[in-house]
């Protein structure tokens, strides 16, 4: 167990223990069904507080060998799947968190080298036997090699750069090349879930992440469940909570996935039961600002 390199369950945990819980474990039965397939890279763009942390946190949790979640998972709705227990905690898992490692060094290329670096560490640390590359290309090539392990790829907040250095053509080349090295066309890999607010932008000859399947609110097939809260998830809070479900429609419903299904804001949806208050909880969030100032760009 390392700390990008198969990571604990911690994180989901604490949120299947929170009083305001709902479960979006069925998730994990599309991804399943993707791993080591032709298609088995996706991003899934949507809001920030949209629940993009929370279903990476999940999946982390359910596939890394660095830990036992079968108690923690086995009263969500994937524990009737087919395909639960030939998954569970059967993976190596690599998650990364791109807007930690932004926040964290002062460009591009020092941000590359940090990931660059920790992954290398925690690689080296589970399979010393056989690394002796100091490239990390390198060094997955190697690890597949000489013991057939494969890695599924974790990446939230993957869009950060673009969102962060706007104008700066440069560093966003630098990173999609980085991110096409070490993705796109790898035998290393079983599967690679990423998230982001904004969708995969394409940059000409730097059309690099183009092997990834793309999931947008505008765009939701085949995970329309899984881009907010329904309305059935919503009605099943309020009865729990004793809260006044047509008014939290009457508020917060009006991201229409499919003829069929409506989503809630997440965020304003927790945050209405917690306070035991009406108001305009997502709008205050920092992505309605981005998204504005993305959408004007176009």
């Amino acid at each position: 167990m390392g700390i990008y390199l198969n990571p604990d369950s911690d994180r989901y945990e604490r949120l299947c223990n929170s009083p305001i819980f709902v479960d979006k474990s069925l998730l994990i039965k599309y991804t399943n069904q993707i791993i080591n397939t032709e298609n088995n890279c996706i991003c899934v763009s949507r809001p920030r507080r949209f629940g993009k942390s929370t279903d990476a946190n999940m999946l982390v949790a359910y596939y890394s060998k660095g830990t036992n979640s079968k108690d923690l998972f086995n009263t969500l709705n994937i524990s009737h799947c087919p395909s639960f227990l030939e998954h569970l905690n059967k993976h190596n898992v690599i998650h990364l968190n791109i807007q930690d490692f932004l926040s964290t060094t002062n460009s591009i290329d020092e941000m590359l080298v940090k990931i660059t670096r920790m992954i290398l560490k925690d690689l080296k640390f589970e399979f010393k036997d056989v690394i002796t590359e100091t490239e990390i290309i390198d060094a997955f090539n190697e690890v597949y090699a000489y013991t057939k392990n494969k890695f599924i790829f974790i990446i939230d907040e993957w869009d950060c750069i673009f969102r962060e250095f706007k104008e700066d053509k440069t560093a966003q080349e630098t990173y999609l090349d980085f991110l096409r090295s070490l993705l796109k066309d790898k035998i290393y890999i079983e599967m690679c879930y990423m998230t982001g607010i904004l969708p995969i932008k394409k940059y000409g000859t730097h059309s690099a992440l183009n092997m990834f399947d793309e999931i947008s609110m505008t765009q939701p097939k085949p995970l329309a469940n899984y881009m907010g809260f329904t309305e059935e998830e919503v009605s099943n809070l309020c009865r729990k909570h004793n809260v006044d479900y047509q008014k939290m429609k009457d508020w917060y419903d009006g991201y229409h996935m499919t003829d069929t299904i409506s989503t809630f804001s997440p965020r304003s949806v927790v945050a209405a039961i917690s306070k035991h208050d009406f108001s305009n909880y997502w709008t205050k969030t920092e992505s309605f600002e981005a998204l504005k100032i993305y959408r004007f760009k176009l």
